[in-house]
């Protein structure tokens, strides 16, 4: 465009971005473009990635909010809701949690309203980066709703797709606790990338009785020792028909003798409220316990430092970038600016690595 050219009207970008563009996939096209870039310039090692989400608010103000699906115009006349609707069945949106939303917003449905910062709640999607640790170059770039299934859900994909378009799996992952769930541990395991997560675990007591951890697995008895030595199985007495031993959830359940504990000295420290002592133990502890033996090691202590060059991005992405706040709206507005950040980020990454030409 030369100088005195004239410049496009501010519509026809929007109806580009509205069209071709989205059509086309192009943001996506232009991120992985820098992907690419990086990579020739031997700034991607492949060997650790990390993964994250932060919050970003939605552009809707809180006070114009209903309460049900129910209760939104009944004319779709906006863009956002009729995104809103599209992605009602989509694992990284409507269909990542079935808790009904406490509220929605007319002017955005798909923004999830959240409390999980520090300030009052507010409506957000959230924004999550795979990034390789060795120059925190951003290998993918995902939108979802701000709930934790959604951000695994996204950790999930943003790896497959890396694979797929770079040819790059991870040797390790290193995030914090909301990918510790025992299925997403699994997953990683099977992939072959070590988890250098923190196990996602409720079996810690506050009130001084025997943990999880004080009774031992025996794997080749499938069946747990208590500190008395008394054994915990999942059926004590033999049933005419097969049982699966699987519950909805995907644990197996171990159960001691009422009778063993009845006679155990210890059974105020162990069951003190319950007829005998019951320990769930997950189809996916394998994975689990090997995630568990990574967290101690010298390795884990070096991830866990270098996890934190995601943040770092965040806080670039917010504090200088300044997208703290959404300037378009629906799901499809979400990807396109947090696509064209990361994007500016990756660019900025080249910019200051490789040393300008004599």
């Amino acid at each position: 465009m030369g100088l005195e050219g004239a410049v496009p009207d501010h519509s026809t970008f929007s109806k580009n971005r509205h069209g071709r563009f989205r059509d086309s996939d192009l943001l996506r096209k232009l991120f992985e473009t820098t992907v690419a870039r990086c990579m020739a310039e031997g700034l991607v090692g492949g060997e650790g990635f990390a993964v994250d989400a932060s919050l970003i608010r939605a552009d809707v103000n809180r006070q114009h909010a209903v309460g049900r699906h129910e209760h939104l115009p009944s004319e779709v006349t906006s863009h956002a809701i009729r995104e809103y609707l599209a992605v009602l069945d989509d694992a990284a949106f409507g269909s990542a949690t079935p808790v009904v939303p406490k509220q929605l917003a007319v002017a955005d449905p798909a923004a999830r309203w959240t409390a999980a910062s520090h300030e009052r709640a507010f409506f957000a999607y959230s924004t999550n980066y795979l990034i390789d640790l060795d120059h925190s170059v951003i290998m993918d770039v995902e939108a979802t709703a701000s709930i934790r299934q959604a951000e695994v859900t996204a950790q999930r994909r943003m790896i497959d797709r890396t694979e797929e378009r770079f040819g790059i799996l991870p040797r390790r992952l290193a995030g914090d606790t909301g990918y510790g769930s025992a299925y997403n541990l699994a997953w990683l395991v099977e992939r072959g990338i070590a988890p250098h997560v923190p196990v996602f675990d409720h079996s810690a007591r506050q009130d001084g009785t025997f943990e999880r951890a004080n009774f031992s697995y025996d794997k080749d008895e499938d069946s747990y020792l208590c500190p008395g030595g008394k054994r915990l199985r999942q059926y004590n007495r033999n049933y005419t028909k097969t049982r699966p031993g699987i519950d909805k959830d995907g644990f197996r359940r171990y159960r001691a003798r009422k009778a063993d504990c009845d006679t155990y000295a210890l059974k105020p420290q162990c069951c003190p409220n319950t007829p005998a002592r019951r320990i769930m133990r997950s189809i996916h502890e394998s994975a689990r316990d090997t995630a568990r033996d990574i967290v101690t090691s010298d390795a884990y202590v070096t991830s866990r430092r270098q996890r934190k060059k995601v943040e770092m991005l965040f806080a670039h992405l917010k504090r200088i970038l300044k997208l703290d706040r959404l300037r378009l709206r629906g799901p499809n507005g979400a990807k396109d600016e947090f696509l064209l950040a990361a994007t500016a980020q990756n660019l900025r990454k080249l910019a200051k690595t490789i040393p300008m030409p004599a």
